[in-house]
This record gives structure tokens, C-alpha cells and sequence, in this order.
């Protein structure tokens, strides 16, 4: 479905250590909006719901909901640090366009 580098599961596990609240995992959704058409988020996450996908790596489990799973299906996420910026970065295989932020697609 979706695979995650080396540095964004890093991340990912630092989110969650350094979380207020207790998390089970992290979730990434694809919805209407952004500069492109449709965008990326993503958040801590407790519990799966009907419906997601749960993807599981190094202990890390990523859930992705229905509606978002055909518009990332064979997704790269990765982390990039920079000299005047650092986040997550999506290589969708889906997208027709890409907008500069690199958080938005068509």
C-alpha cells in the first residue's frame, strides 16, 4: 500500500515518545483541499477504525482510512531535513500535479 523510509518511521516514533497523550500509532489521509486538488495530513492516532488499513513497520503502525487508501496506494513517505526546512515528504505515483509544497496533489 504505502511505504515509509528509514527517516520517516524515525520520526514518526519521535512524534509518538514525545506525545501528551497516548498513541497507538499515526494516521495519513488524503483529502479534498490544498493548492493541487487534494492534500496530505497526518496525526496521532489511538484506535483503527472500520474500514483502515493498518500498516505495521519496525514495531509502528501507520492506519490509513477507506476513501484515502486508492489515492495513495503506492505512496513513498519520507523525512527530509534541511537547512531552512524539515517534514514530511509524500511520492505519490498517483498525483497528475504536484504543487510546490510538496503537501498537495492532483
Amino acid at each position: 500500500m504505502i511505504t515509509l523510509t528509514d527517516n520517516a518511521v524515525a520520526a514518526i516514533k519521535a512524534a509518538l515518545y514525545r506525545a501528551s497523550e497516548p498513541a497507538e500509532g499515526f494516521r495519513i489521509m488524503v483529502h479534498a483541499g490544498g493548492c493541487a486538488g487534494f492534500q496530505y495530513s497526518m496525526g496521532l492516532e489511538s484506535v483503527s477504525h472500520e474500514g483502515d488499513t493498518i500498516i505495521e513497520r519496525d514495531g509502528l503502525k501507520v492506519f490509513m482510512d477507506r476513501g484515502s487508501q486508492p489515492h495513495a496506494a503506492g505512496m513513498t513517505v519520507d523525512f527530509v531535513t534541511g537547512l531552512e526546512t524539515s517534514g514530511f515528504v509524500f511520492d505519490n505515483p498517483n498525483a497528475q500535479e504536484k504543487c510546490s509544497c510538496g503537501k498537495s496533489c492532483k
